[in-house]
């Protein structure tokens, strides 16, 4: 399969940032290092945002779009847009544009050799108590899963589409993609990005989603690290 990319996008109540979505990203799909397509994956949005979503499918090849019928929640999102990607790479943004469409093409020059790129956001700009508590829950999470990642929540990533279809996403896990690729052995690499403050829209995190609720889920990778079956064919006839 020649290499190309489908752009994750998932959100709920966007409606103030899809226009901006589709203006950034097509400018992205432009000079874009791979032929590149979008796919939002709308989680149950109460506001406009999937009628503005089926006006830029309509009105642009280049948009895809799967919308759930209820709220399930960003894991969900991800792995129901992993589960449709039909190309050779997958990326994820989010829909809040807090990173740069044109860091795909930094992700994607350093893929040779890897099977998840992230980005690293070295210079955040929220607020305080948001990046206090992001950095302590990424050092929790270092602890727990030894993926040596600074940011694995940054919303910027290349996977290769056959690691990310065998991600087993439960609630919550959309935090761990990197470990979740290193208990398929494959390798992970990080490369610093740009960040900007939130233009429009509402954050949908607190500190109990940033925090709390991570140290729980670590408890459910460990359970799951112990679990986790991992085979490798070595002939058939």
């Amino acid at each position: 399969m020649p290499e190309a990319l489908t752009v994750i996008v998932p959100l709920y109540n966007e409606e103030e940032n899809l226009k901006r979505v589709e203006k950034e990203l097509s400018e992205y799909i432009k000079i874009a290092h791979v032929p590149t397509q979008v796919l939002f994956v709308n989680d149950g949005s109460r506001d406009n945002s999937q009628k503005i979503i089926e006006d830029i499918c309509n009105s642009n090849p280049d948009f895809k779009f799967i919308s759930f019928v209820k709220n399930c929640g960003l894991s969900a999102a991800i792995k129901a847009g992993f589960d449709h990607v039909e190309t050779s790479l997958t990326g994820y943004i989010d829909s809040d544009l807090q990173t740069d469409p044109m860091d795909f093409n930094l992700l994607l020059d350093n893929l040779e050799g890897y099977d998840l790129v992230t980005g690293y956001r070295n210079n955040r700009k929220d607020s305080f108590v948001k990046n206090m508590s992001s950095t302590i829950a990424n050092g929790i999470r270092r602890t727990f899963t030894n993926d040596g990642m600074d940011d694995t929540g940054c919303p910027l990533k290349v996977i290769k589409t056959d690691y990310a279809k065998r991600i087993p996403m439960f609630r919550g896990l959309h935090r761990f993609l990197p470990a979740m690729i290193l208990l398929q052995h494959g390798k992970i690499k990080q490369v610093p990005i740009k960040h900007f403050p939130r233009m429009a829209g509402t954050a949908h995190f607190g500190v109990w989603n940033r925090l709390l609720g991570p140290l729980m889920d670590c408890f459910a990778y460990v359970w799951m690290k112990k679990k986790y079956i991992n085979y490798t064919v070595g002939k058939k006839g």
